[in-house]
């Protein structure tokens, strides 16, 4: 009986390995399809609109009301800890660089897979469900081309708008619960930020994560449509692993980010 286990769990392991590298390989084919097929996106610039409409100008109320409220947060936060220090008028400079380093490009990426990464799964497993995918290819149109390509770069594009947005929400945030409501000096509050955050170390770094982080949930989201089991059970579980795997590679690639940007690791 115990070896009989012991064979069932070796064989589930090799199963997920198996699973895991297959999944490895086919995003890769995926993305380089994707790619490869960009410049018919870029010569139909309504296409790329319409997909920047539907996961940027669509995402931008739950970025800006969670930015704000982000931002508040930190505000109260903030001002209450360096008050102890007799610190209170550097709360600005706490809010920017947690914002523009950390929180900005993270939470928005979270928000960004939750609302627009789920919702690209969900077309695509519709889609391929309800053989739409097939019937562009009968009618000799390439579907990547056609539909995925421009999804892919509608959301790379919105991603660092939306977290840059997200941030500069939450400066404003921090500043209406400290300056406005707690009475912390505004000229304070602005010359401290202005003068400890640094565009090359801070605020460029924070684009570049988002722009990893763009690349990747939009890779994540597509390649789950695309691979989703055609039902409406294979496109919900393919709209959950979107929302999971991102949240993950998200939290993953931000330490690995993060450990290169500010520590020199």
């Amino acid at each position: 009986m115990r070896a009989n286990a012991f064979l069932k769990g070796f064989v589930a392991i090799g199963r997920i390995t198996v699973d895991g590298v297959w999944k490895i390989g086919a995003g890769t084919k995926f993305i380089l399809n994707v790619i490869s097929r960009s410049r018919m996106t870029f010569q139909r610039p309504r296409l790329l609109i319409d997909e920047i409409f539907f996961t940027g100008t669509l995402s931008l109320i739950i970025i800006i009301v969670s930015g704000l409220f982000v931002g508040l947060v930190l505000g109260l936060q903030g001002y209450e800890t360096l008050k102890r220090y007799g610190s209170a008028e550097a709360v600005g400079t706490l809010v920017a660089l947690s914002l523009v380093r950390e929180l900005g490009p993270v939470v928005a990426a979270l928000l960004f897979a939750s609302r627009a990464g789920s919702a690209m799964t969900a077309k695509i497993g519709i889609m391929k469900s309800t053989e739409q995918l097939s019937a562009m290819q009968m009618m000799a149109v390439d579907p990547y081309a056609r539909v995925v390509t421009p999804m892919f770069w509608g959301g790379f594009f919105s991603m660092p708008l939306l977290a840059a947005i997200f941030s500069a929400m939450g400066i404003i945030g921090g500043y209406l619960i400290t300056v406005v409501v707690i009475g912390v000096d505004g000229g304070a509050f602005w010359s401290q930020m202005q003068a400890n955050v640094d565009f090359h170390g801070d605020i460029l770094n924070g684009i570049y994560k988002s722009i990893v982080f763009g690349f990747a949930v939009n890779t994540i989201s597509l390649f789950e449509g695309f691979d989703c089991v055609p039902t409406a059970e294979g496109v919900s579980r393919a709209v959950t692993r979107t929302v999971v795997t991102s949240a993950l590679a998200i939290l993953a690639l931000d330490f690995v980010l993060t450990a290169f940007m500010f520590t020199g690791v």
